[in-house]
């Protein structure tokens, strides 16, 4: 099994989510700047966990995401699976064609029986297990969102426009007439 990308960062994100949802919807823009994953990465990834219903968005002013059901509920195989990540250590991707011709490789039992002991072991670790986890760490939630808006005090000052020639050969034809 090859855990990529995709997996590390969907269950980083789920985990980061959890701890934060007391406060409302979470952002999207809140977990990249927290996380360092890029938004357009994390919009994908959401996309994928909103379709297997691990979370719900709410849209709006105050609008992100929350989990669907309760962190306890929810295990790491559920979030790896959501986002297309194989569990599969076998080479022929469980076919059990594993050099093309239809035949099994010698080694494909033991595959298949590593490929079991994992999602097992990944269907045994609940997102509230890791939640408590990095709160026994003495992870810190803060309360506020440290995402900086782009509002500012200052008035917008809109520049002046002047209808004057921007040419020489402007400036002789508005004379002749």
């Amino acid at each position: 099994m090859r855990l990529t990308t995709k997996g590390r960062f969907a269950v980083t994100a789920m985990i980061d989510l959890a701890l934060r949802q007391s406060g409302g919807p979470v952002t999207l823009a809140a977990i990249s700047q927290r996380q360092h994953i890029s938004l357009s990465y994390l919009e994908q990834l959401f996309g994928k966990l909103r379709r297997h219903d691990l979370v719900e968005s709410t849209r709006g002013p105050g609008g992100g995401y929350t989990l669907s059901r309760k962190a306890s509920e929810i295990t790491v195989a559920d979030i790896i699976v959501s986002v297309d990540e194989p569990i599969d250590a076998t080479q022929c991707g469980g076919k059990e064609n594993c050099h093309g011709d239809g035949a099994r490789c010698m080694t494909h039992e033991l595959w298949s029986a590593l490929n079991a002991k994992m999602v097992d072991f990944l269907d045994s670790i609940t997102l509230q297990k890791l939640v408590d986890e990095q709160l026994a760490k003495g992870v810190v939630v803060e309360n506020a969102p440290t995402i900086k808006r782009a509002i500012s005090s200052a008035p917008v000052v809109k520049p002046i426009r002047v209808n004057a020639p921007n040419s020489v050969f402007a400036l002789g034809a508005v004379a002749s007439k």
